[in-house]
């Protein structure tokens, strides 16, 4: 979802230095709820799915099949193409004259932003269903695979972000924070403002943003598990292909609201923009749920 691959505009004329005395202690109770989030972000989903499998008698495969989607298609494939087309510094690469030209234009970069997951999401989905998945046909294969791939997302994304910020907080409370953020202010100086961004975040950490996080998190699996239910019905019916462009339509258009955002275009507080997504979570879930899968309550295989 909207928090995976949103690379900030370059400000390569940023030479100003980073005051290290700005970085305050951070609290026993922040990191207290830094690691219970992390545990959330980890555990929640495997007992989910564990709970699924053990009601719907599905096999784990399915769930690793859902998980690994995300890994190959977002994490491997996704990302780094992404990188290279809107932020080839933060790569490790010169800047390019597409870049440069994106970068230029808010709502072109927020429309890439957008396009990438969607794409590269829902054909990762399609390309599970026509190969590894090709001969499970019931239709809880389908919710079976979204937590998969919902679920590893969670642990993938902001179960390893709250594990990043407890050593954040250690290095900080130990005061070696700073000395990390000069160095990567002398080769990357916007990913050092990405630093003391988050330095912030963490100082400030409350139970209102971790119980946000939560929610977030609830209608980007509920999203991932529609998405993959629309594609799943898709990949098994040649008349509904239709489905799968659908599928990359919604997804795109979620993400390229968050560039949006990003950017600065439409200047929304966080609520309205949550709520947005929540929207998009719960229409994209119900829609598939009582439109495609419950109609096929009494079928055993889509054909």
């Amino acid at each position: 979802m909207r928090i995976r691959y949103m690379y900030r505009k370059s400000n390569p004329k940023r030479e100003e230095k980073i005051d290290m005395t700005e970085f305050s202690e951070i609290g026993s109770a922040q990191i207290g709820l830094l690691v219970l989030g992390t545990i959330l972000m980890i555990v929640v989903p495997i007992v989910i799915a564990i709970i699924w499998m053990k009601k719907k008698k599905e096999r784990f495969t399915t769930v690793l099949v859902g998980a690994a989607t995300f890994l190959l298609f977002a994490v491997v494939l996704e990302k780094p193409l992404q990188a290279v087309l809107i932020a080839p510094t933060q790569m490790g690469l010169a800047d390019t004259g597409i870049s440069q030209f994106l970068n230029a234009r808010p709502v072109l970069w927020a429309f890439i932003v957008g396009l990438f997951p969607g794409v590269f999401e829902e054909t990762g989905r399609l390309v599970a269903y026509k190969t590894v998945l090709k001969k499970r046909k019931n239709r809880e294969t389908a919710i079976s695979h979204g937590i998969g791939h919902g679920g590893f997302e969670v642990m993938c994304l902001m179960g390893v972000a709250y594990a990043t910020y407890i050593a954040y907080a250690i290095m900080i409370n130990a005061g070696t924070f700073g000395t990390i953020v000069d160095q990567v202010m002398a080769q990357a100086p916007d990913e050092a403002d990405s630093l003391v961004t988050v330095a912030s975040g963490i100082a400030s950490f409350s139970f209102a943003n971790l119980a946000l996080s939560i929610v977030e998190r609830v209608f980007a699996v509920l999203f991932h598990i529609g998405a993959s239910i629309i594609v799943f019905y898709a990949s098994k019916d040649k008349g509904r292909l239709w489905l799968y462009p659908l599928a990359i339509l919604i997804h795109t258009a979620m993400d390229f609201i968050a560039g949006l955002t990003t950017v600065g275009v439409w200047k929304l507080p966080v609520w309205a923009l949550e709520g947005i997504f929540a929207i998009f979570g719960v229409l994209t879930f119900c829609g598939a749920f009582f439109l495609l899968y419950k109609k096929d309550a009494g079928n055993e295989t889509i054909s």
